[in-house]
């Protein structure tokens, strides 16, 4: 199945890009899911002649923070009592802040479960898009850390090491939790690092479109996230012999030169209707082309060896967009955090790389890399 995740600058047009994309692939035939909570003009449709079958799931964040509130006050009970705490009734539950992420990976992962063709989802503005779509496997590298698995296998001497150590030992119930979200997490990050897992991203050319370009293709590379299209909205019509709308136009085509020049056959141009568009027809007429069959494949993160030559080995790591200024590597353990630009990500390093000492790197036409010299010993000796 494919998903094609929808964002963009925001009030750049990606909500309405992605409802005309979702109805667009379910007019030409294939069954879709669109998730969105703002996308109008657009309803479940179950095959409706004209329509194709369309299917709207709308995450509430609301509702999905208290039903998760409430199982975990429910699994907690018996503590609570201890405390003399008194539970919360439904009713009473308001949506805290940082709860709308968590309900759109859940439904993330509820569209990838389903048994349409092709979900097309409607994120958040390009930086929270980002950002969202690392979560899962920056939460799962915390819970690792803060509760590691392994832990759980001595909970039969619990009771004897929490007297000798003089302080409770984590109760069973909180390493259960920690299980049902590890579980949760994975499905979510298998979901986006699903090489049918897409990107497209929406801009209205502007002075801000091609920053925004860099960033993005930078952010989904550190990511290994494939991006789909490059939507540029909102077109103004050219020859217009209003001086006022002539001057936009052209400000406009400038900017337009410069996607092209970055984004190049992945460019969709879309026009402005001159209003906001209402209902199905017109999202029909702003529809980007149909998504290729097989999704371009995301760049490989190859080491090469070059112990023939200097006696190094060589991690590439592509990163279009980055500048070297704005790189930085620091080892840790088996893992190497790599900062690029507002992005940072901790990289479990290949096998054969974690008994290598980091020795330098590079940047060359987008490829990062990292110079590894073999630590002594991990080479037989030859005669």
């Amino acid at each position: 199945m494919r998903i094609i995740l929808v964002t963009g600058l925001g009030g750049a047009g990606r909500t309405t890009v992605a409802a005309a994309t979702a109805l667009a692939e379910a007019r030409a035939g294939r069954r879709v899911l669109l998730v969105s909570e703002d996308a109008e003009g657009v309803e479940d449709t179950g095959g409706s002649a004209g329509y194709g079958d369309l299917r709207v799931l709308r995450p509430e964040p609301a509702a999905d923070f208290r039903r998760e509130f409430l199982a975990l006050q429910a699994r907690s009970g018996t503590a609570l009592d201890l405390l003399g705490a008194a539970p919360f009734e439904d009713a009473e539950l308001t949506e805290l802040p940082g709860s709308r992420p968590f309900a759109l990976l859940r439904a993330l992962r509820e569209a990838a479960g389903g048994d349409h063709e092709l979900a097309v989802v409607d994120l958040p503005p390009l930086p929270e898009a980002l950002a969202l779509l690392a979560l899962p496997e920056q939460l799962r590298r915390y819970l690792h850390r803060l509760l590691p698995p392994e832990r759980q296998a001595a909970r039969a001497l619990r009771p004897m090491l929490a007297q000798l150590a003089g302080v409770p030992m984590p109760a069973q119930w909180l390493y259960g939790t920690t299980a049902r979200w590890e579980a949760e997490l994975a499905a979510v990050q298998a979901v986006v690092e699903d090489p049918a897992t897409t990107v497209r991203l929406v801009l209205e050319p502007g002075p801000a479109a091609t920053r925004a370009l860099r960033t993005a293709r930078l952010g989904l590379a550190l990511h290994r996230l494939s991006l789909d299209a490059v939507v540029a909205n909102r077109l103004l019509p050219a020859g217009s012999e209003d001086p006022w709308l002539a001057g936009l136009t052209a400000e406009q085509h400038r900017h337009l030169a410069e996607l092209r020049t970055g984004a190049g056959d992945a460019l969709h141009e879309l026009p402005h209707l001159g209003r906001a568009p209402r209902g199905a027809d017109d999202l029909a007429l702003l529809a980007p082309a149909r998504p290729c069959a097989a999704p371009a494949p995301v760049a490989e993160w190859t080491v090469e060896d070059r112990r023939d030559e200097d006696g190094v080995l060589v991690w590439h790591v592509p990163l279009p967009g980055a500048a070297k200024e704005e790189l930085s590597l620091v080892r840790r353990g088996d893992e190497l955090l790599l900062a690029a630009g507002p992005f940072r990500r901790n990289l479990p390093l290949p096998g054969v790389l974690r008994r290598c000492t980091v020795t330098g790197a590079g940047l060359v036409d987008g490829d990062l890399r990292v110079r590894f010299t073999p630590d002594p010993g991990l080479w037989p000796r030859t005669s």
